[in-house]
């Protein structure tokens, strides 16, 4: 046998190959991934602002999230959430939870928004995660509504409803209705799946993609409805609440109302 066959036979050439061919794909991923993230945060944060934020952690988070963000029974873990699942829950006022259930819900926000800053620049240093989307995207301004309405019926209208007025889920959940909500949020609830929404990170639905979902969704702010009432633009099951409490109702009266008067 020859040195060489000896060398490429050695227990320990598998590991070697191993670690050259994850290196390799490692090294092409890094070339090839997706480009115009919106994931990086711009705004500067300072050593003071994480000082900052620890304080304001251990003040109004730690008895739900642990010390050190690393969850507890009543909180689940912060580590690697990333600060723009920080901006998405505490500046919706989801967090701090107002009561236990099973959906944090929507309530007035608690902090200013450089407060926010700081929680989320705490948060960050506990491990890598999304950041706070640049506004270029989550405004949805320069963004085609027409193809982000194409992308919302296929993604996101089984649950929030074909008009963004929310829906029923299992168990007592529900997803949320759309109107008139920030930009910045609502990217912020698509790249980090808050509550029982799916992750739609840069990969899978690039920046773009988003802008132009919130773009449509600001242009259903925009609508009037011409036809009457909307009843919620919550489809049939309003459109058969309204006939079943009251048209029929109504019927039945003057129907028994045009017998008597008969008789």
């Amino acid at each position: 046998m020859t040195s060489s066959a000896a060398r490429r036979r050695h227990p320990a050439a598998l590991f070697a190959l191993l670690f050259v061919g994850l290196l390799a794909v490692g090294s092409l991923y890094s070339v090839f991934m997706p480009s115009g993230s919106a994931q990086a945060d711009t705004r500067p944060v300072t050593s003071k602002d994480v000082e900052a934020g620890h304080k304001l952690f251990l003040a109004n988070c730690a008895t739900c999230h642990g010390q050190q963000g690393q969850g507890t029974p009543a909180g689940p873990s912060l580590v690697g959430v990333g600060a723009a699942s920080v901006d998405f829950q505490v500046g919706t006022g989801r967090m701090p939870l107002a009561a236990p259930g099973v959906q944090a819900k929507r309530n007035e926000v608690h902090y200013t928004d450089e407060q926010i800053k700081q929680m989320a620049a705490w948060v960050t240093t506990l491990g890598p995660g999304p950041g706070v989307p640049d506004e270029k995207y989550s405004s949805g301004v320069g963004g085609n509504p027409a193809r982000g309405g194409e992308i919302y019926r296929v993604n996101c209208a089984m649950c929030h409803n074909f008009a963004g007025s929310g829906g029923a889920l299992t168990r007592g959940k529900y997803a949320p209705p759309l109107k008139n909500i920030e930009g910045k949020h609502i990217y912020e609830a698509m790249l980090t799946g808050p509550q029982s929404m799916p992750v739609f990170n840069d990969t899978n639905l690039e920046p773009e993609a988003k802008r132009d979902v919130i773009a449509y969704l600001h242009e259903l702010d925009k609508n009037e409805n011409y036809g009457g009432h909307s009843l919620g633009n919550l489809g049939p099951v309003a459109d058969g609440f309204f006939f079943w409490g009251i048209g029929i109702p109504l019927m039945i009266a003057a129907a028994v109302w045009l017998g008597r008067k008969a008789a």
